[in-house]
């Protein structure tokens, strides 16, 4: 049960606490007015749904990139393996595409934005398979560049997931209508029903509705980043490792 309360976090209780302080303060001072709540719906779900659908297709389009990433570099191992190279050079090769992986997925899963490692992982594997290409034939060379190239492209598509997320001035922009949004909707939810029937069917509509909205921001936000394994929906990179079991 715990892990579907990652959506409850500060943000959700100032949403709350904002709900229960505006209709205070407008049975207060009588403030009620009649607005069209399509706009308040265009101002805010769409840009809602829109980033969730953005985020949504970043964590699909990460996991193709992965399985490619994982199948090529697979691949390339399998020919490794039954090319004419000598035990040594073939667990030396193993050993490189083993490295590289792990390099990307390390990189993945951590905040920082240097890929000197990563880069250097697949520089050293090319040049080690670039380098037996007399050994192993130019047919068998060119096939494993060729999947090496599918793993490396991959590979950058994942660095910008990583690097660039949803734009920053629209997730402020949402954020920023999310809590606007009781100021607007309470004197109408007044009007409608009637300040004269009980307050708390008030209070209930804003903060459901104020709770609904917070939550789908609050899964965008988890959504959007699927590597840091804070979100129930995250990938889980382990088994993307050449030594997965």
């Amino acid at each position: 049960m715990s892990r579907y309360l990652v959506i409850l976090n500060s943000r959700t209780f100032f949403a709350i606490l904002i709900s229960i302080i505006v209709p205070i303060i407008a049975y207060r001072f009588n403030v009620s007015y009649n607005v069209d709540l399509t706009l308040i719906s265009i101002a805010i779900i769409f840009p809602l749904v829109f980033n969730i659908r953005g985020a949504f297709r970043r964590r699909e389009k990460a996991l193709e990139h992965l399985s490619l990433y994982r199948a090529s570099l697979k691949t390339v191992e399998n020919i490794i393996s039954s090319s004419r190279l000598e035990i040594d050079e073939i667990n030396l090769g193993t050993e490189l595409i083993k490295k590289s992986n792990e390099g990307l997925i390390d990189f993945l899963s951590k905040i920082e934005n240097d890929t000197t490692n990563h880069d250097n992982n697949l520089n050293e594997l090319f040049e080690f398979i670039n380098s037996k290409k007399i050994i192993i034939g130019n047919g068998v060379l060119q096939k494993a560049l060729r999947f090496l190239k599918d793993s490396i492209d991959s590979a950058d598509n994942l660095v910008a997931i990583h690097r660039h997320r949803t734009p920053i001035s629209l997730k402020a922009y949402c954020l920023m209508f999310v809590y606007i949004f009781p100021l607007v909707y309470t004197p109408t939810i007044i009007f409608k029903i009637g300040a004269e029937n009980p307050h708390y069917l008030t209070y209930f509509i804003v903060i459901l509705s104020e709770f609904i909205l917070i939550s789908l921001y609050n899964i965008q936000d988890q959504m959007e980043y699927p590597f840091d394994k804070e979100g129930i929906d995250d990938i889980d990179l382990e088994i993307f490792k050449m030594t997965r079991k």
